[in-house]
């Protein structure tokens, strides 16, 4: 039979819904401050999302990988190239979508690169993007290397990015001004196909940054082993913990070593700030520390102490779909967003129209008593929700959206 960790379907699931969650807000001007990401250095709750996913990719990984090595490289190079081509297009296609745009009234194709604007185009790199990057290469060390050679290789990349990001930057090398990293996404993405939401042509999912996040993966995908091997023991499959010694070995096991990454990263990070926007390697470090004690956590509460209730089952169903709900999450909005509700007329006598959603927020959510930030948060929630409803049904179903 087929062996299946529970407490990683919970936590891949969880990480899908808050980062659900987190990209919907009722407006991004008011969100409590867990649910907004770091200026820069720094690191919120919220920049644990992304990370921690990537982490769920590599876990995910260990359970795969075995197979693949006794399939041979053709079945291995067939299986990762095509998908890691679906899930880069899936996402390029999720920045092109819906492919028009409301324009003085009217409907209008939206160019790859705007006619009026040569600077303004449709973004090529996103999250899934990074997803299918960070996976590809991943892969390919995790299926050639043993894990210890992936510890050396790791730390050797790690400490490259750190370097070149010292030696090539300019001014402050970790600013958003002097990261060496834009120059080069500059040239091989060109300004039209960059995110600009910092103000500037600067993609914090870009070609250059990904290479740490590989390491992400990398990691997930070692702590995934390190459960395997440790977890060949009846405890994990029952209610009734049979012995109290691999259980032990493993919890501590997880622990100690989260906590020595936490001390290397804040060590690292008083010369190699944390930052995600810039995927530092002392972030990837950090980020895989809390990832690996937050696994443990739930292997001592699901697996050990055998709990399934309702809160682990509600993040269960998002792990059961998370490529397709994430995309659905993406792609309802801007479809909604091509419906035009009338809203009444501007100061020249323009008609000002809303959105559905739009509509939603500001005549329910936004009418809660109290800050701003609660009707925000309240119109994150009933979207979650929605898409929880989604994925529950096709878990009834037994509907499964691979890629």
């Amino acid at each position: 039979m087929k062996q299946r960790y529970y407490s990683l379907d919970v936590f891949r699931g969880a990480t899908v819904a808050l980062m659900i969650m987190v990209n919907n807000p009722g407006t991004w001007s008011s969100m409590f401050a867990p649910l907004k990401h770091a200026p820069w250095h720094g690191c919120t709750p919220t920049d644990l999302v992304f990370p921690f996913f990537l982490f769920a990719v590599g876990n995910a990984m260990s359970f795969v990988i075995p197979r693949l090595q006794e399939a041979g490289d053709g079945v291995f190079w067939k299986k990762v190239i095509k998908r890691t081509i679906l899930i880069f297009l899936i996402g390029l296609g999720l920045n092109w979508f819906p492919f028009v745009q409301w324009v003085d009234g009217t409907l209008q194709f939206r160019e790859w690169v705007s006619s009026v604007d040569p600077e303004k185009g449709v973004r090529i790199l996103g999250v899934l993007q990074r997803i299918a990057i960070a996976y590809f290469f991943a892969s390919v060390l995790a299926y050639y290397f043993k894990p210890r050679t992936l510890i050396y290789i790791s730390a050797v990349i790690l400490l490259g990015y750190w370097g070149l990001s010292a030696f090539l930057g300019t001014g402050d090398p970790y600013s958003l001004e002097g990261w060496f990293g834009t120059a080069i996404d500059k040239q091989i993405l060109g300004v039209a196909h960059m995110y600009k939401g910092e103000g500037v042509p600067f993609d914090p999912e870009g070609f250059v940054s990904a290479m740490p996040a590989v390491i992400q993966v990398v990691f997930g995908y070692l702590a995934g082993v390190f459960i395997k091997k440790q977890g060949q023991v009846d405890w994990l499959w029952t209610r009734v913990p049979q012995s109290q010694e691999p259980h032990f070995k493993l919890l501590s096991g997880m622990f100690v070593t989260g906590f020595i990454l936490l001390v290397l990263a804040w060590t690292w990070s008083l010369g190699f700030p944390i930052n995600k926007k810039i995927w530092t390697s002392s972030y990837v470090l950090y980020t895989t520390g809390l990832g690996v004690m937050t696994i443990g956590a739930m292997i001592w509460y699901i697996e050990v102490q055998g709990v399934k209730n309702k809160l682990t089952q509600f993040f269960d169903v998002f792990g059961k779909n998370p490529l397709f709900i994430f995309v659905l999450s993406g792609l309802l909005p801007k479809s909604l967003a091509l419906i035009r509700i009338p809203n009444g007329f501007a100061e020249d006598g323009k008609a000002l129209f809303t959105t559905p959603l739009a509509w939603f927020y500001k005549n329910v959510c936004a009418q809660i008593p109290g800050p701003t930030e609660v009707g925000s948060f309240v119109y994150s929630l009933c979207f979650l929700a929605f898409m929880w409803a989604i994925c529950y049904w096709l878990d009834q179903k037994k509907i499964y959206i691979k890629v």
